[in-house]
């Protein structure tokens, strides 16, 4: 019922949504998964038409794209390096028959942009540098890591036309290049919509 009450704008609460994840997930929820109030307004901002293809930069559990799919008619992708959650993510997408969602188990680095419209990115690489972020020992506190993260992010980005939108939650912005200019924001400045400009 979740997702039909998404698909119909039934407002869902975090916590009753974060009962599809065990239990040990559900308690990472609060700070590392996207909350669904910021999954609908990003969502809604990056899909400007049917089909918008949407690239999430480290999807964790998958609850971005899992709420986006759900919530507007675009594509959306989720990108995560740990295979236990990407492997979760596919279980889930496939439960609950969301048709319009896929999760790729990669690194960011291998990744070309160009096959995207439209970018959200929650703060994805603050593991790398700060050890109370930390999801789990799989991934290394590294701050070369870090910084190599941001710069093929911001390359990427840099590449990409004139009016490409991103959504940055909880960023430091080292990942934005300058032609990229910011169009709104919400939740006291956390969530920041952006736009390509030049």
């Amino acid at each position: 019922m979740i997702f039909e009450y998404l698909k119909l704008n039934i407002a869902v609460k975090d916590e009753e949504f974060n009962v599809i994840y065990p239990e040990h997930i559900r308690k990472l929820a609060k700070r590392h998964w996207t909350p669904i109030v910021v999954a609908k307004i990003a969502a809604q901002f990056l899909v400007d038409k049917p089909g918008t293809k949407v690239l999430d930069i480290g999807s964790g559990a998958g609850k971005f794209c899992m709420v986006g799919s759900a919530y507007t008619n675009g594509q959306f992708t989720g990108i995560e390096q740990r295979e236990y959650y990407y492997q979760l993510s596919n279980r889930l997408k496939h439960n609950y028959r969301l048709a319009n969602v896929k999760f790729i188990h990669s690194n960011i680095t291998q990744i070309d942009f160009k096959e995207y419209d439209a970018f959200y990115f929650f703060n994805s690489f603050l593991e790398n540098i700060d050890s109370t972020a930390m999801i789990d020992d799989t991934v290394k506190s590294d701050i070369q890591l870090y910084s190599l993260y941001s710069k093929y992010v911001r390359e990427q980005l840099n590449e990409m036309p004139i009016g490409t939108k991103l959504v940055t939650y909880w960023s430091d912005l080292k990942e934005i290049p300058f032609g990229f200019k910011i169009h709104s924001s919400s939740l006291e400045g956390l969530l920041k919509m952006w736009e390509k400009v030049y």
